[in-house]
């Protein structure tokens, strides 16, 4: 499961519940399984009564942690069959592309798998170097500065920026890691309603006076596809003197002139202090990054704990990341084909009835509500051969389970097409549309 997320979406209504619900596969049960045991004195006590991934294996509809056969990119094979991908984060397609493939096999060649060392003494190289300086060019910013993960980038930024003095005050809707560098750090966390500016308004006029604030919001939203609503954040921001950090990491390749971002999208680069991505996504790759003042990169690069105890990002990661960069700023127009694509995804799906919420991305969600109902449509399109990422709790709340689906540059017109009938097929078989 994935991490929790706050909806600003009003609850669906209820569907068609399919045959056969087993009565004792609820997120209540696994809720009542993981917390239930918390008062014994065996701390390991808690995981022989959690049994209800047990019993959702048994029934062939446990939804997570599948394997895979091997992933082409538009196309995956799962358990020996094809399947159309619309449940991947490979938003441009470039994991397959012949540059990005030869140059991380040309940095294994060269520097080995792996610098077995943390950046802060033997896991340096100039290829790092190089994509810290490509990276913040890319973004107009001073200075870029390259983490092993994206998780671990919020990780350490946030804590090595917030401290006592100070408060972190985050969108209800943001990734986890944003939580969780909140947490590690010395100071309050304050959270305001999601993409709510008036909301943050009143909470940053209310934290101000005593501490400094940084603001943390998703550029992109994973879960929803929305965008931040940039104006109205960095109006409240600037009025109370507090600085924006803005996760990009589902932004960066989708959104923004050539692919660069929320800021860029509304032509506000310059009042985004920090901008923090990955290269998991649209950069065909692992890590992440972070971007701003060079002073500011100096004190996290000497501060960030999960820079300085972790390893560094392998070379063949970072070639990867590399390469997959000098492509888009080679092809822009992979974004707008992404973007068209996107469109064309999530009107279909609008058009046959299905609930979208506010996506305003190639990131579509299938609003369904009931958890089980949404299972068993996503194991009713795999068999159907579209594979999809059913989110329930605690990656989004109770009762606004979703199917979250995604398109990429790659897709043909005539692959979303096929998906999008799938989606009718069993949508109107399932109950879910009319």
């Amino acid at each position: 499961m994935t991490e929790r997320r706050e909806s600003s979406q009003e609850t669906t209504s209820p569907v068609a519940s399919p045959p056969e619900r087993p009565a004792d596969i609820t997120v209540e049960s696994l809720i009542r399984e993981r917390y239930g045991a918390l008062d014994q004195r065996d701390i390991f006590s808690k995981t022989a009564e959690f049994t209800v991934l047990e019993r959702a294996r048994a029934l062939g509809i446990y939804p997570f942690f599948q394997p895979l056969d091997n992933n082409d990119g538009t196309e995956a094979q799962i358990y020996g069959q094809r399947v159309l991908m619309f449940g991947s984060n490979n938003y441009l397609g470039l994991t397959r592309h012949p540059e990005v493939v030869e140059a991380a096999r040309s940095a294994v060649t060269k520097y080995g798998t792996s610098m077995t060392g943390s950046r802060l003494l033997n896991g340096s190289t100039h290829l790092h170097e190089e994509l810290e300086v490509r990276i913040a060019r890319f973004l107009r910013k001073e200075k870029a500065l390259v983490f092993t993960t994206g998780y671990q980038t919020n990780l350490g930024t946030i804590s090595a920026l917030v401290d006592k003095r100070s408060v972190a005050v985050v969108d209800k809707a943001d990734h986890a890691s944003i939580y969780d560098g909140a947490t590690l750090s010395d100071g309050e966390t304050i959270r305001f309603r999601h993409n709510e500016a008036r909301h943050l308004e009143s909470v940053l006029k209310r934290v101000t006076h005593d501490k400094a604030a940084l603001v943390i919001i998703d550029g992109v939203y994973s879960m929803g596809g929305d965008i931040a609503d940039l104006p109205g954040i960095v109006e409240a921001c600037k009025r109370h003197r507090a600085r924006l950090l803005v996760d990009d990491a589902h932004g960066l390749g989708v959104i923004g002139e050539g692919g660069r971002g929320t800021g860029s999208h509304f032509d506000m680069e310059d009042d985004v202090d920090l901008v923090m991505g990955t290269f998991s996504k649209s950069l065909a790759s692992i890590g992440g990054f972070v971007a701003g003042p060079t002073k500011v990169l100096e004190w996290i690069q000497h501060f960030a704990r999960a820079m300085l105890f972790s390893a560094s990002l392998p070379p063949a990661s970072t070639a990867a990341a590399l390469a997959s960069l000098t492509v888009l700023e080679r092809e822009p127009e992979i974004v707008d084909r992404l973007r068209a694509l996107g469109n064309m995804w999530r009107d279909g799906l609008k058009g046959m009835g299905f609930n979208v919420g506010d996506s305003q991305t190639p990131i579509v969600p299938v609003n369904v509500g009931d958890e089980y109902a949404t299972v068993m449509f996503w194991k009713a399109l795999l068999e159907e051969g579209v594979y999809t990422n059913p989110a329930i709790y605690p990656a989004v709340n109770m009762r606004e389970a979703i199917l979250r689906t995604s398109c990429m540059a790659t897709h043909t017109n005539e692959q979303v097409e096929q998906a999008l009938e799938k989606f009718k097929t069993v949508g109107r078989r399932q109950g879910i549309i009319p």
